[in-house]
C-alpha cells in the first residue's frame, strides 16, 4: 500500500508527515526522493501505510488540505514505468550510426 504526496514543501521532514499519516492509520514507511545534483527534496513522498482502509482515510483526509503553506496532492501511487523502453536513442549518438 503505497500513496503518492505531492505539492510538499522543500522544509518537511519524514517526522512531519510521520505525524500527519498516523492520524489515520499506521505508516510503514516514508520515502522522500531528493534531486541526485543537488541533495535538495523534490516536493513529493511515498507513504506507505498498513491497510487500504487506511490509505483511503488517508487519501479522504489529506488529499487539497493546506499543510505548510501548500495545498496537498494525496493519491494511490501508480507503479513504476520502466524507463528502459521509453524510446529515444541513448548509446547510438541520437539516431547517427558509423556507417564504416
Amino acid at each position: 500500500m503505497s500513496l503518492y504526496v505531492g505539492n510538499l514543501s522543500y522544509e518537511v521532514t519524514q517526522d512531519n508527515l510521520q505525524v500527519v499519516f498516523a492520524e489515520h492509520g499506521t505508516v510503514r514507511q516514508i520515502k522522500l526522493p531528493t534531486d541526485r545534483e543537488t541533495g535538495q527534496l523534490r516536493g513529493f513522498a511515498f507513504v506507505e501505510m498498513s491497510t487500504e482502509a487506511e490509505e483511503s482515510a488517508a487519501i479522504e483526509a489529506l488529499d487539497g488540505a493546506e499543510w505548510m503553506g501548500r495545498d496537498l496532492k494525496v493519491n494511490k501511487a501508480r507503479p513504476r514505468e520502466d524507463r528502459s523502453s521509453s524510446g529515444g536513442n541513448r548509446g547510438n549518438n541520437g539516431g547517427f550510426r558509423n556507417r564504416y
